[in-house]
């Protein structure tokens, strides 16, 4: 692989066994090029930090492919709105929460608007049909507003370590051969 891939995690991380940290050390272990860096206090983080992080790593790792997880695509939507990044080749977008979503120690996040533009010639979004802080409508609503392709996962919860993705290939052969050749793949 010679796509340069950020990865980029949610409220809290995604330490081992979380699927990210597993697909690092996939990209790693195929001498791949993979920045998936702890974003500022991510147990109590908020907005304004976490964008300023992520628009340097931008700016000096440039990569290819950014994969979000979770808080980082709401974190993705208010940098597109912002409109100060430059585009990469693909964008994934999995588990992102509802964009009005209301918890005290991450609302600096929220609301957050759809963006016109997602700084991404190729994005995809996994969703969950039992994600707790998306439900199955918002998700259709989401995917709608933003006009990409949307893969809905059967009870798969929040699509993380806790509902049981670690070792998730599905990512991997996203990332190797992008989205059309997964469409009927299960993830």
């Amino acid at each position: 692989m010679r796509e340069k891939v950020l990865l980029l995690h949610g409220w809290g991380g995604s330490d081992f066994p979380h699927w990210q940290s597993w697909l690092a050390g996939e990209i790693a272990k195929d001498y791949g090029q993979v920045a998936f860096p702890l974003l500022d206090n991510p147990h109590f983080p908020t907005k304004n930090r976490w964008m300023k992080q992520v628009k340097t790593l931008l700016k000096e790792f440039q990569p290819d492919v950014v994969i979000c997880h979770s808080l980082a695509n709401s974190l993705w939507f208010h940098l597109c709105n912002e409109g100060e990044i430059d585009r990469v080749k693909r964008l994934l977008l999995v588990a992102p929460p509802r964009l009005d979503l209301s918890i005290d120690t991450i609302k600096t996040f929220f609301p957050v608007d759809v963006p016109t533009a997602l700084y991404a010639d190729d994005v995809f979004m996994v969703t969950s049909d039992n994600d707790p802080y998306m439900s199955a409508e918002e998700a259709a609503a989401l995917q709608k507003a933003l006009g990409v392709e949307m893969k809905v996962l059967e009870t798969a919860g929040h699509i993380n370590a806790d509902s049981g993705f670690g070792e998730w290939p599905w990512v991997k052969e996203w990332l190797a051969h992008g989205s059309k050749k997964n469409d009927e793949e299960s993830a």
